[in-house]
């Protein structure tokens, strides 16, 4: 049964890091050709937290959602759905979500369900539980993100593994009788596929599977090509911003933060002078962290929150974008501050 008298509402966050930290000083001593200081000056990142060898998404997620019990003082009987974002799942099946269920001991009559987007996740996520609430199914739902890109990179990858680094974010999405996320706007573009993937470990035949863009310089199972990501988004993404406040008969003026995917601070500060907008409007926080995939948005979220940045008579915009090729956005007001 619908109910069109409530709304999704972000909760509270709880994040996990893994316990190894890879400091750029790592690896300097590890690869002494290699310009640290100026990858570290393009990308923003001076640190990566690092998965253990036995330690997956899955792992990650576990301890994230279970922190956020404990902090937030949640029934977990209470958790109507399980919506888990990632893709570096446990196994190509059963679906990691169910696995996740078990051991949270979620209700049985909890629904969980994978969905496999990278940086764009978090707010295709939201959108999923805005339906689930809208239409009724759902009151309590758990948006969880995990990514552990770690595995896909090979240690002498220069390009990788100085950027992405592993996380997992658990949210709690409600039900609210005000509107708090709205504008939901989404787009997609396979035929940029080859720009960020992982070939192998599918169905498809290693000789039918998507080829990168471009040789491979790296062993890395996972390829990047940044220049054409990077073109991709200081395109696309401002358009879909444009796209969202017209259809809200609203102009940039009226939104106070742009809060985006962590890709790089190069990539960010692009979009900011291309967008002409005010330092700071669009807010950069991952020295610590890295490129965390589709746990960007939530742990950049949870610290905002923690400083003090956010008001609830503010209106924010979410954008994710990236692998797919993937984006999304939405208006936001955190009622929850």
């Amino acid at each position: 049964m619908s109910n069109p008298e409530c709304f999704a509402s972000i909760g509270p966050i709880a994040i996990h890091l893994p316990q190894r930290v890879e400091t750029n000083d790592d690896l300097r001593q590890q690869h002494p050709e290699w310009n640290i200081d100026q990858i570290e000056e393009k990308t923003g990142i001076k640190q990566r937290h690092i998965a253990a060898e036995n330690e997956t998404a899955s792992d990650l997620a576990v301890q994230a959602v279970e922190k956020l019990f404990a902090q937030a003082n949640i029934d977990r009987k209470e958790i109507d759905f399980l919506l888990f974002c990632t893709q570096t799942p446990d196994y190509p099946l059963p679906t990691t979500s169910c696995l996740m269920q078990d051991r949270l001991g979620l209700s049985t009559r909890c629904g969980a369900l994978d969905f496999n987007l990278g940086c764009s996740g978090y707010v295709y996520g939201l959108s999923l539980a805005e339906g689930l609430i809208r239409s009724g199914v759902a009151k309590k739902i758990l948006l969880v993100t995990a990514e552990t890109y770690s595995k896909y990179i090979d240690a002498d990858d220069r390009s990788l593994r100085t950027i992405f680094g592993d996380a997992a974010a658990a949210t709690l999405v409600t039900a609210s009788p005000e509107r708090t996320l709205w504008g939901f706007q989404f787009g997609t573009d396979g035929s940029g596929a080859d720009t960020l993937l992982v070939g192998d470990g599918g169905a498809r035949c290693a000789t039918d599977a998507i080829r990168p863009r471009h040789r491979k310089r790296w062993k890395s199972r996972l390829y990047m090509d940044g220049a054409s990501l990077i073109n991709f988004t200081v395109e696309a993404i401002p358009r879909l911003i444009d796209e969202i406040l017209e259809a809200q008969s609203m102009t940039h003026d009226q939104i106070d933060r742009f809060v985006m995917h962590q890709a790089t601070r190069k990539m960010l500060e692009q979009m900011s002078e291309r967008m002409g907008l005010a330092p700071g409007r669009i807010p950069i926080d991952m020295e610590d962290v890295g490129n965390t995939v589709s746990c960007t948005l939530p742990i950049l979220i949870d610290r905002m929150r923690r400083r003090g940045e956010l008001s609830s008579a503010s209106v924010n915009m979410l954008v994710g974008f990236g692998v797919g090729l993937s984006w999304a956005g939405c208006l936001w007001r955190d009622v929850a501050v």
